[in-house]
């Protein structure tokens, strides 16, 4: 029983993305293509793959296990085929990175536009997301992730700062009006900004250290955003004195500089080990990785 390559290739961007106008826009194909596609599998292989409803489109136990086998087995064939670039005088194809939202805020921008320009014939797609994904499955060649959420079968090097911090701030004006706090615990008479990872979990406690002492609070307040693209929010809200908010020191930064947000509790801001850039020692590297690889090591 045979099945067609790129009909293959739409059931799995069909059923990552959960949707075929999702699958589509991602891929750069009509939903109706992708949908024949998905139809014609299914059809050769005398099992539905995929559940259909008018609101979300998930995968069948049959389709579960397909995806398992079939994700890292259409990783290896791309593999397979990049060892043509080998032969050319430039590296070309696609590099696909799963990176947290933060990643691509603070990290890519310092080195993507470099590494497009040292590499014109690589097209770079970045799926930044907020959650733990397994990169293979997910049919991405790398991924950034920091150290505790590293696995123990993956190549890791390090990318970006090498130290970073969670900073606090607020707007001074809501700091003249509401009083600037001494001590973490506080913040629990301020309206704090909160986000929201898409598994639903907020991101709190917030943890301080200084001295040897860690403090932990459930932060309260009237607005909480989602961590995958609404970040931005949570800083604008501040900005126009609505709280406090914890963020990346990075993403604070700019707005610490021009004076828009004023630093609260700077001593007691933790800190942490940068971001890795990390990938399967099991497989062939593909010559755009390899490329990306060389120009982060550079």
């Amino acid at each position: 029983m045979q099945a067609d390559l790129s009909d293959l290739n739409a059931f799995l961007a069909v059923a990552r993305a959960r949707g075929f106008r999702e699958a589509a826009r991602a891929v750069g194909a009509s939903a109706s293509t992708l949908s024949e596609a998905v139809r014609r599998l299914e059809n050769r292989l005398g099992i539905r793959l995929l559940h259909r409803t008018t609101r979300s489109v998930t995968p069948t136990e049959a389709g579960l296990r397909l995806i398992e086998r079939l994700a890292p087995a259409l990783s290896e064939v791309e593999a397979a085929l990049d060892v043509v670039n080998l032969f050319r005088d430039q590296p070309a194809g696609r590099l696909r990175l799963n990176v947290p939202v933060s990643a691509a805020k603070l990290v890519l921008p310092a080195i993507l536009p470099g590494f497009l320009a040292a590499y014109p014939d690589i097209e770079v797609e970045i799926v930044a997301e907020d959650g733990f994904v397994d990169m293979v499955a997910s049919g991405c060649d790398a991924g950034i992730r920091y150290d505790e959420r590293l696995e123990q079968d993956m190549i890791a090097l390090p990318i970006g700062p090498r130290v970073q911090r969670f900073a606090l701030a607020a707007s001074p004006a809501y700091l003249d009006a509401r009083g600037r706090p001494a001590h973490p615990r506080e913040l629990l008479a301020h309206a704090c900004l909160r986000g929201r990872f898409s598994s639903g979990a907020l991101t709190a406690p917030w943890e301080f250290e200084r001295d040897g002492e860690i403090v932990r609070i459930e932060p309260h307040g009237p607005l909480i955003a989602s961590v995958a693209g609404a970040v931005d929010l949570l800083v604008d809200v501040a900005v126009a004195g609505g709280g406090i908010v914890s963020l990346f020191e990075g993403w604070l930064q700019p707005a610490l500089d021009s004076g828009a947000l004023e630093a609260v509790l700077p001593d007691w801001w933790q800190s942490f080990s940068g971001p890795f850039l990390y990938y399967s020692g099991r497989r062939l590297v593909p010559p755009p990785l390899r490329a990306f690889i060389d120009f982060v090591r550079a």
